[in-house]
C-alpha cells in the first residue's frame, strides 16, 4: 500500500473542474444494462476500482461488455442472459457490488458465491440476506448469515412487504432487483429517505415502480430495454473540492456537470446553514437525474448541528464536513451517524483519530463527533492513515490545505476506489 504526501500552497484555488462519474449511478447503469434487452451505452462511467469490480463480476456472469475508457457498451440479453459463473465473484472493496448482485442473483436459476476484500468480509450482509430469505431465497453467509462470502442458490422468489430497519439504498436496491424478477408485487417501506438512483434507473430502462413517500411498490416480472446513459459527476467526489474552496481564502471554483439528486446533497443544506457561498447553475436532467454546475466562493463559516433526518442524505460526506467544521466559528455537533461505524472503516473513529493526529480539535461521541472550530488556525500536519478507506484518504489530503506542514497519507492508493485522478486534479488547482 502506497503513501503520498500532500502540501498546502496557501494560494487561492481558482478554476473549473470536471468530476469523475457518479459511483452509485455507474454501478447501477452497468447492472441494469446487463439485464436489459439490447445495447446499453454508458458515457462518463467511473473507472474507479469499485465500479470495475462490478464490470468484472458481470463479465463472469456471461455479459458481453466493451470497454472504451469513459464509454462502456453492454450487450444485454435480459435477466435470462445471465449464466452461472465458473468461479467466485469478487466484489473487491465494493459494498454496492456485493449487495446488489446478491439480490439480482437470488432469482437466477443457478449457484453463485460472492465475496470481497478483508474490509467487505467484515461489513454487515445480514441486512440483505434476511429479507431475501423472507422472499424464499436460498442465500447464506458466514457467521450466521452476517458476513461474506455469500452463497446463493437462485430460484423463483415470492413477493413480500418489507419494512427496512434503516434507510439503505443498497438494501432497497437489492430487493428491487429481486422484485423485478418475481411474480407479484414487492412492497418496501423505508424509515426515511435514501438514495433513489435505482428507482430512477428502473424508469429510465423502461420499467415501472410506484413511489409514495418512503413506500415503494414494484410488480414483476418486468422486462427492461437498453438505453444510452450519461453519468453525471459524483457529488460525493465534488464534496472534497467544495471543502477545499471553503477552506482557502479568496478561492472560486466551478465544478461542471455534477449530479444534484436531492437524496445525495444534504451537505449543501448544511453548508448554507454554515454560511457558505454556493450555488447551482446551468441546471438540466440526464436520464431522469438532475445535473448542475456548482459555483463555490470562499466565505467565513459558522458552526452547525447536524443529525437526523438529514444524515442519510450526507452519510458519505460526514468526514469532509468534519474537516470543514474545523474552520467554522463555534462548536459543530454531528449526531445520529452510527451507520458510519460499518463503512469501509469505522468512519467516526477514524475521522476523529486521524484529524486529531494532525492537530484538529475534535472528539468522538457514541453516534458522531464534536468539532471545535478555530478559523484561520493551521493544523500541525504530519502523518495520518486512511486505513484503506478512500473517503478518509481524500479528506486527509484536503486537510493539508489547512496545515502549516505537509500531510503524509498512509495507504493513499485507496483513493483510486472512487477517484483515480484525485491527486492530479488537486495539484492542478495549486499551480
Amino acid at each position: 500500500m502506497a503513501d503520498k504526501t500532500f502540501y498546502g500552497s496557501g494560494k487561492p484555488l481558482v478554476g473549473e473542474l470536471e468530476m469523475p462519474g457518479d459511483k452509485s449511478i455507474s454501478h447501477r447503469a452497468a447492472i441494469f444494462g446487463a439485464v436489459a434487452h439490447g445495447e446499453t451505452v454508458i458515457d462518463g462511467f467511473l473507472r474507479g476500482n469499485d465500479c470495475m469490480s462490478t464490470l468484472e463480476c458481470l463479465r463472469a456472469l456471461g455479459v458481453q461488455i466493451e470497454d472504451e475508457g469513459d464509454r462502456i457498451t453492454i450487450l444485454g440479453q435480459g435477466f435470462d442472459g445471465l449464466k452461472e459463473p465458473d468461479h467466485v465473484l469478487d466484489a473487491g472493496n465494493s459494498g454496492t457490488t456485493i449487495r446488489l448482485l446478491s439480490g439480482l442473483l437470488s432469482a437466477r436459476p443457478f449457484y453463485s458465491v460472492l465475496t470481497g476484500d478483508a474490509s467487505i468480509r467484515k461489513r454487515p450482509m445480514d441486512r440483505v440476506i434476511r429479507p431475501l430469505q423472507q422472499m424464499g431465497g436460498d442465500i447464506w453467509g458466514r457467521g450466521g448469515n452476517r458476513f461474506a462470502p455469500i452463497a446463493v442458490r437462485g430460484h423463483q422468489l415470492r413477493p413480500i412487504e418489507y419494512r427496512l430497519p434503516v434507510a439503505s439504498a443498497q438494501v432497497k436496491s437489492a430487493l428491487l432487483l429481486a422484485g423485478l424478477q418475481t411474480s407479484g408485487t414487492t412492497k418496501l417501506v423505508e424509515p426515511g429517505a435514501s438514495r433513489d438512483h435505482t428507482e430512477r434507473m428502473i424508469r429510465a430502462f423502461g420499467g415501472e415502480i410506484r413511489t409514495m413517500g418512503f413506500r415503494h411498490e414494484l410488480s414483476g416480472p418486468q422486462s427492461l430495454t437498453g438505453i444510452h446513459v450519461h453519468v453525471p459527476g459524483d457529488f460525493s467526489s465534488a464534496a472534497f473540492f467544495i471543502t477545499a474552496a471553503l477552506l482557502t481564502p479568496e478561492s472560486h471554483l466551478i465544478l461542471r456537470s455534477v449530479g444534484v439528486n436531492e437524496t445525495r446533497i444534504g451537505m449543501i443544506q448544511v453548508l448554507k446553514d454554515m454560511g457558505a457561498d454556493i450555488d447551482f447553475i446551468n441546471r438540466r436532467e440526464w436520464n431522469g437525474e438532475p445535473v448542475a454546475d456548482i459555483d463555490i466562493h470562499y466565505a467565513a463559516l459558522r458552526a452547525a448541528e447536524i443529525g437526523d433526518p438529514l444524515i442519510p442524505r450526507l452519510i458519505d460526506e460526514i468526514p469532509i464536513i468534519a474537516l470543514l467544521a474545523t474552520e467554522a466559528e463555534g462548536k459543530t455537533v454531528i449526531r445520529d451517524a452510527a451507520e458510519l461505524k460499518v463503512k469501509e472503516t469505522n468512519r467516526i473513529k477514524t475521522t476523529v483519530e486521524e484529524l486529531r493526529q494532525i492537530g484538529a480539535d475534535i472528539t468522538e461521541t457514541e453516534d458522531g463527533m464534536i468539532i471545535n472550530g478555530h478559523p484561520g488556525q493551521l493544523f500541525s500536519g504530519g502523518t495520518a492513515d486512511s486505513f484503506g478507506d478512500h473517503r478518509i484518504g481524500m479528506m486527509l489530503a484536503i486537510a493539508a490545505l489547512k496545515s502549516r506542514n505537509p500531510v503524509t497519507v498512509r495507504h493513499s492508493d485507496a483513493i483510486a476506489v472512487s477517484f483515480p485522478a484525485f491527486s492530479d486534479r488537486l495539484a492542478s488547482l495549486q499551480k
